[in-house]
């Protein structure tokens, strides 16, 4: 059973980050480890606190991971701090996994924000560059575009563009994109290659934690031994299906990850 880390923050409400991951990995079928870069307080509804771990406290919990398992494939999410990303970035370089899906979670669904404002030239910079795939949503493309995206072709274009001055291939994720009945996600590969892939858009009372299991999912396919595209097509379907499968727990409706794998 292959092995996968994920470095992100701790969603106390189970619905996303750490939490996520572990279970899309679960569904999946490969072994999940994780390094916790910040505990949130948090649900669906709200994010109500965020305590940062000390950088050195990551490094360790990568360090201690790669020691002691076979890494085929890490992604990261919540990084919060330029100090978090360098400690993770300086990980990676001493730990080199063999697949890695860059996050760039910057803000939470319920409108939190997860990464401070100096940190975004410190993920670009330091550890896009070392991804094998970087999976922004719509508000995510926007900042690292420099520019708003309104339209299906802005999206194509800043998907190209976004892989040829980093590069290393992205996949911007077209939940948030007005693309009529279908959910369609681009991705860009190195040369500057599109490739399209489409869903039917699912009617979902909740969308928390999408993001994080499609990035999860798309690590797991990819140390599965899935080919690129491969792994975006099938990350994208078990979104879907953890959207259309999800029940109501309380007031919410998380993911059905453990009915999403078939």
């Amino acid at each position: 059973m292959p092995v996968v880390l994920t470095i992100a923050g701790s969603d106390s409400g189970g619905g996303a980050g750490i939490q996520a991951d572990l279970k899309t990995f679960e569904a999946i079928g490969v072994f999940g480890a994780s390094a916790i870069t910040c505990v949130t307080a948090q649900n669906p509804d709200a994010v109500t606190g965020v305590t940062a771990l000390p950088p050195d406290a990551v490094h360790a919990q990568i360090a201690a991971v790669c020691a002691g398992f076979p890494v085929a494939a890490a992604k990261t999410g919540m990084l919060f701090s330029k100090e978090i990303i360098r400690a993770v970035a300086e990980s990676l370089d001493k730990y080199p996994v063999r697949a890695l899906v860059a996050d760039p979670v910057m803000v939470a669904t319920s409108g939190a924000r997860l990464l401070r404002d100096d940190a975004v030239f410190a993920l670009r910079d330091m550890l896009m560059p070392r991804a094998t795939v970087v999976t922004p949503n719509l508000q995510e493309a926007e900042v690292l575009a420099g520019r708003a995206l309104t339209t299906p072709e802005d999206v194509r274009s800043a998907a190209a563009r976004l892989a040829a001055d980093i590069g290393t291939a992205f996949v911007i994720k077209g939940g948030h994109v007005d693309s009529g009945p279908d959910v369609v996600d681009i991705l860009a590969d190195r040369d500057g290659n599109l490739i399209e892939f489409r869903t039917a858009r699912v009617k979902a009372a909740e969308t928390h934690g999408t993001g994080c299991t499609f990035s999860a999912a798309l690590a797991a396919y990819l140390a599965l031994g899935s080919s690129l595209p491969d792994a975006v097509g099938k990350a994208q379907s078990f979104v879907a299906r953890a959207l259309a499968r999800a029940l109501p727990e309380g007031h919410h409706a998380p993911l059905a990850w453990n009915k999403a794998a078939s």
